[in-house]
């Protein structure tokens, strides 16, 4: 159900088709120094992910990679865990009319889970604004849509799309994201940000987990940005 990926992490793994292509999507579940859990692009809250989440510690946080990306079930989270705090990444509480947010993110982590956790604001793409995550215990980055990895334990299908995109087996985002990059600067400082954190571990938001070198293979996929 959950698989233990390194010092106080987890992560949760679940079908996703997007125009009949499957993708994959990653839960990720971090627990704090307090204790607590702060889940990250939440899955569906089966009874039986409901009961692993349990044998872990408390429900605190729960966040998405962006207003696109891991919010569609937050409001199962809301309604099982009173006391969960809701967060949003920049433009969600619009698209989210329904829910009611704790916060929205931004660059600086809160210190209820700063300790752990760092983040950034990954900016300046037409209509994606993305926050990604870094998890010190485990020295894991934790993205979204910047950062899928589609390799060969994938279907046919999925890595000729992922060809024709020019993703495959790299850690990148579709060749369309990159033609509609508004600012270019802004959006390679954000990544060089990302690349700042001493990270190993990457979790992309779609594919397969990069689980030694994660740093070196996002270099490698933001090359014709970074160059």
């Amino acid at each position: 159900m959950l698989t233990k990926r390194g010092e106080r992490l987890w992560t949760y793994e679940e079908p996703l088709q997007f125009f009949g292509v499957e993708i994959g999507r990653i839960m990720s579940v971090m627990k704090l120094s307090s204790g607590g859990l702060f889940v990250q692009s939440p899955a569906r809250l089966t009874p039986k992910l409901r009961a692993a989440l349990a044998d872990l510690g408390e429900v605190r946080f729960v966040a998405p990679a962006s207003k696109l990306h891991g919010h569609l079930y937050m409001e199962q989270y809301r309604a099982a865990y009173p006391d969960v705090e809701l967060l949003a990444a920049p433009g969600l509480p619009a698209r989210r009319s329904d829910l009611r947010f704790d916060q929205v993110l931004g660059d600086t982590p809160d210190p209820r889970w700063g300790m752990d956790i760092d983040q950034v604001v990954v900016s300046g793409h037409r209509w994606l604004t993305e926050v990604a995550y870094f998890h010190r215990p485990s020295r894991t980055a934790i993205l979204g849509d910047i950062g899928f990895h589609i390799d060969e334990h994938h279907p046919l299908k999925t890595r000729l799309v992922a060809r024709a995109l020019r993703m495959y087996r790299r850690v990148s985002p579709p060749i369309e994201l990159r033609a509609t990059i508004a600012n270019e600067a802004t959006f390679r400082r954000s990544i060089r940000d990302v690349l700042a954190w001493d990270f190993d571990r990457v979790i992309p938001g779609h594919g397969t987990i990069v689980e030694t070198g994660g740093k070196s293979a996002v270099i490698e996929g933001y090359g014709w940005l970074l160059e």
